[in-house]
C-alpha cells in the first residue's frame, strides 16, 4: 500500500506538505507547482487519499455492492438552462439514461476540482460514471479514470486518452470559410472564444484553427482587428462588434465567421443598429443551428450540429463503460451540415 511517505520521497517534499495538499489544508500555503507534482505522484503511485475512495475502488473491482444507477454530469449549471446548444445535449443525455433507469446527477466544477473532496464526492453520491462537458484540470482526468469511467463531450478533451463524443470543429469552420470564399468574400473576420479557464487562449481553439487553416488555403490574410475574442459572452460579441464598426480603422470585413450562433446573433444586432445591412454589407455564418437562428432578421446561416444525438451517444457510451461492455476509450465523431439562410445568401460583386 502506498503511503504519504512514499509520495513525499517521490516528490522531494515533507510528509506534512503532502498531507496538507491531500487534505486541502488552507492554514499554510503550498505553491501550485508543488501541488501539481504531489497530485501527479498520487496518480503515478496509485495512492488513494481516503477510505471512501478505497471502498469505492474495492467495490467496483468485486462488484459486491448493489448498483446505484447514477451517472454524474459535470457542467456549468447555467449552460443547460440558458444555452440552447447545451440544453439539447443535456436532453439527449437525460432521455437516454432515463430510458435505461439511470439517474443523472449534476456535479459542479468546484466539487470535482477540489482534490480533497473529489473521490469522497463521487463515493457519497454513488456515481458510477462521469460525463464531462465543462473543462476541468487535465491533471485530474487520469486520476478520476482510475476510479470510474469517464466520457468527455465537446472539444476540451479531444487529445486526451479517454472516451470522446464530439464533431470535427476544425473541419466545420473550414467548410464555412470555403463557402464564403466561393461567394466572393476576401475580407473575412472571426468571432469566438478561447479554451483556457478565462477563455482567453483563442489560438488553441479548434474552430479558430479551422478559420486560420481555411484562410491560408484560400491565400487570404487575417487582420487581427477583425478577430474578436468574446470569451463566449454574448454581451462581448455585441460590444466588440460595435467597437469594430465604429473604429473606422480602414474598411470593414465583408463577412464574419462565428464559432457559435449565440455569438453571431449578438454581433448581428450591433450591425443592424449601426444601419448596416446583412448580408449586403457584412454576411454572417454561425455554428450550432439553434432554434432562434431561424427567426433572426435575417435568418442566420449556420452549421447543423447533431446536439441531441451527441448527448444520446455520450449516454450510451458511459452506460456501456459502466456495465463493462466497452473497455477501450472510444472516439465518436458525429457529422455536421452547412445550413445556408439569408444572412450569407448573396454573392459579393
Amino acid at each position: 500500500m502506498v503511503r504519504l511517505k512514499d509520495i513525499a520521497e517521490y516528490v522531494g517534499v515533507s510528509i506534512s506538505t503532502v498531507s496538507r495538499v491531500i487534505q486541502n489544508d488552507q492554514t499554510r500555503n503550498v505553491n501550485q507547482e508543488t501541488k501539481n507534482k504531489i497530485w501527479q505522484a498520487v496518480k503515478e503511485l496509485g495512492y488513494t487519499p481516503n477510505q471512501h475512495a478505497r471502498n469505492l475502488v474495492s467495490n467496483r473491482q468485486t462488484k459486491s455492492d448493489a448498483r446505484t444507477m447514477k451517472i454524474g454530469w459535470v457542467a456549468n449549471p447555467k449552460q443547460a438552462e440558458i444555452n440552447p446548444y447545451f440544453s439539447n445535449i443535456y436532453t439527449g443525455i437525460r432521455d437516454t439514461l432515463a430510458d435505461q433507469d439511470y439517474t443523472l446527477i449534476s456535479i459542479t466544477k468546484d466539487e470535482i476540482e477540489n482534490e480533497a473532496l473529489l473521490l469522497k464526492t463521487i463515493h457519497d453520491l454513488g456515481i458510477e460514471g462521469l460525463l464531462l462537458i465543462d473543462k476541468i484540470d487535465d491533471s485530474l482526468i487520469d486520476y478520476i479514470q482510475q476510479t470510474i469511467p469517464v466520457v468527455g463531450l465537446d472539444f476540451f478533451y479531444s487529445d486526451k486518452d479517454m472516451a470522446i463524443v464530439d464533431y470535427n470543429r476544425e473541419a466545420a469552420i473550414k467548410k464555412v470559410v470555403q463557402h464564403l470564399v466561393n461567394l466572393g468574400h476576401r475580407d473575412i473576420g472571426y468571432i469566438g472564444g478561447g479554451i483556457n479557464k478565462s477563455f482567453e487562449d483563442l489560438n488553441e481553439e479548434l474552430r479558430f484553427k479551422g478559420y486560420e487553416a481555411a484562410m491560408k488555403e484560400a491565400g487570404l490574410s487575417i487582420r487581427t482587428e477583425w478577430v474578436i475574442n468574446t470569451r463566449w459572452k454574448m454581451e462581448n460579441s455585441y460590444e466588440q462588434m460595435n467597437q469594430l464598426i465604429n473604429s473606422r480603422l480602414g474598411h470593414l470585413p465583408t463577412a464574419m465567421v462565428c464559432a457559435s450562433d449565440m455569438m453571431a446573433l449578438a454581433a448581428m444586432r450591433a450591425v443592424i443598429e449601426n444601419q448596416l445591412r446583412i448580408p449586403e454589407d457584412i454576411a454572417f455564418i454561425g455554428v450550432d443551428n439553434i432554434e432562434m437562428g431561424k427567426y433572426s432578421s435575417p435568418p442566420l446561416s449556420t452549421v447543423e450540429i447533431p446536439k441531441y444525438e451527441m448527448g444520446k451517444m455520450a449516454a450510451k457510451t458511459i452506460m456501456e463503460m459502466v456495465e463493462e461492455k466497452v473497455v477501450l476509450p472510444i472516439k465518436i465523431v458525429l457529422p455536421f451540415e452547412l445550413v445556408i439562410r439569408e444572412s450569407s445568401l448573396k454573392k459579393r460583386t
